[in-house]
């Protein structure tokens, strides 16, 4: 099985609800980079997805926290308004009309919404660099 990362948990979510996170990944190279998904809720469905407008890979909170359209029905991006389903990513109106946002895989673990999948970075895990003072890194809700 893989390894769980728990984000939050399922009761900080409200229904029809978005919150972002920004994460810190390894990429290719070993480095920590950061990472902002976002966690949606539909009912007791939870989804995840990459907070990256496939329009021009932007984050879709222009100002921090806010993704939902005025009427909370729909993920928007903040800077050219393309709306996205809550559950399934897929962009229906604006300039990436048809694309997905990419999907995060979350796993509900014991009321925790969870990440699985991806390599994240941690105090414990040793860089490349290994040094001893490098700041700590700490995940963060927007």
């Amino acid at each position: 099985m893989e390894e769980l990362f728990a984000i939050c948990r399922t009761v900080e979510i409200d229904d029809g609800q978005a919150s972002g996170f920004v994460l810190m990944r390894m990429d290719d190279d070993g480095e920590p980079e950061p990472w902002p998904i976002l966690i949606t809720r539909k009912g007791n469905n939870f989804y995840g997805f990459e907070n990256v407008c496939p329009h021009q890979g932007e984050r879709l909170d222009a100002t921090p926290g806010q993704f939902m359209d005025e009427e909370g029905n729909f993920l928007t991006c903040g800077h050219h308004h393309a709306q996205f389903d809550l559950d399934t990513g897929h962009c229906f109106i604006g300039p990436c009309q048809g694309q997905k946002l990419k999907t995060v895989t979350l796993v509900i673990d014991d009321g925790d919404v969870c990440v699985t999948g991806v390599k994240l970075f941690d105090e414990d895990t040793p860089g490349p660099d290994d040094e001893p003072d490098a700041p700590e890194i700490m995940i963060t809700s927007d």
